[in-house]
């Protein structure tokens, strides 16, 4: 089987004249958008637009360091803004929520070109949280793991113990632990 991404995310302009990807980003605001939204279409990759990011599911794109669009995605971007603000307060002066957020999220993803992660023992993470086991990402949902791939979840076949590295953000991790619950694949355990 292969799984069908479920949100588009943007990180700015990312490629070329060729469709090459020269960079990760372009700017702070990672956000991750519906596919489908009023009828809205895009010619993939057009130039001087943003290079379009594919994600598995909304677990996939808060591992990455995404957070929900106030636009097409805007219960679940209000959702996670009052719990974001339940756990890291409010506005930072003179920058808007989304902007506040952005920053905050932009030092806890991606330092110097690299990923930023933190060590946590595995039992303490919840529901929707992506670990690494080696090269592989993990899900951890409703007491099990789950291998991510590109074609979507398999059963972790010898499941992971102790302290993990953890690749969803830290200032994520802590929003789902105030109760934000990531959207996973429909295939996760099955």
């Amino acid at each position: 089987m292969t799984a069908k991404g479920s949100l588009m995310g943007n990180r700015g302009i990312l490629h070329d004249e060729a469709k090459t990807v020269t960079r990760t980003h372009a700017h702070q605001n990672w956000v991750t958008c519906a596919l489908s939204f009023k009828g809205r279409r895009r010619d993939i990759m057009a130039p001087g637009r943003y290079t379009e990011l594919f994600f598995l599911d909304e677990a996939t794109a808060l591992a990455a360091g995404h957070r929900p669009c106030a636009e097409c995605r805007r219960a679940r971007y209000t959702e996670f803004t009052a719990l974001w603000q339940q756990v890291h307060g409010g506005l930072e002066a003179g920058r808007s929520l989304p902007q506040t957020i952005d920053r905050a999220l932009h030092v806890a993803r991606i330092a110097r070109g690299r990923k930023v992660t933190f060590t946590a023992d595995i039992a303490d993470l919840l529901d929707g949280v992506m670990v690494a086991a080696g090269e592989t990402a993990v899900l951890i949902w409703r007491g099990g793991q789950f291998d991510w791939s590109f074609d979507g979840y398999r059963a972790r076949p010898v499941p992971l113990a102790g302290l993990v590295e953890v690749l969803t953000p830290k200032p994520l991790v802590e929003v789902i632990r105030a109760g934000f619950v990531p959207q996973v694949h429909v295939g996760v355990g099955t």
